[in-house]
């Protein structure tokens, strides 16, 4: 009896955590506009490798001539190395042109942001980066939508 209330014990910490990842996930309209397409254009500047989402950094040249940075979101990494990105896939200084949708704050502090549907390289190689299931609007560039 000791030892599994001793058992328990030692791992409510671990629960605790495992809990805390589970509740900080998000559904697309949680933080993105179904009604607010963007496609980007631009160099990337940096590629966070990470769960739940990777994220990909933007450097876009607005019609201004200024330059916007942009945080856009992609599926797990796992995602997306199933549908063929992985690190070196994304070198910074490449070229690369993303189409998906804008938060829905608006803001661009410290970066504009959006979440990623397609991903078109500079050879027109074009992948899907979203994830399935999570409110996204059926555009059809999620493969299994067909």
């Amino acid at each position: 009896m000791l030892h599994t209330r001793l058992i328990a014990l030692s791992l409510l910490p671990l629960v605790a955590l495992l809990s805390w990842q589970v509740r900080g996930h998000h559904a697309f309209s949680a933080e993105f506009d179904k009604d607010a397409p963007v496609t980007l254009e631009g160099k990337v500047t940096r590629v966070e490798w990470i769960n739940p989402h990777a994220w990909i950094h933007l450097a876009v040249v607005a019609q201004d001539g200024s330059t916007e940075d942009w945080m856009v979101e992609g599926g797990t990494p796992n995602t997306l190395l199933r549908s063929g990105i992985h690190k070196n896939s994304l070198p910074i200084g490449s070229e690369i042109r993303v189409r998906g949708y804008q938060a829905k704050d608006k803001r661009c502090q410290p970066a504009c942001k959006a979440n990623g549907r397609d991903l078109i390289f500079a050879d027109g190689r074009r992948v899907f980066m979203g994830s399935s299931g999570t409110g996204a609007p059926k555009d059809g560039s999620d493969p299994r939508d067909r």
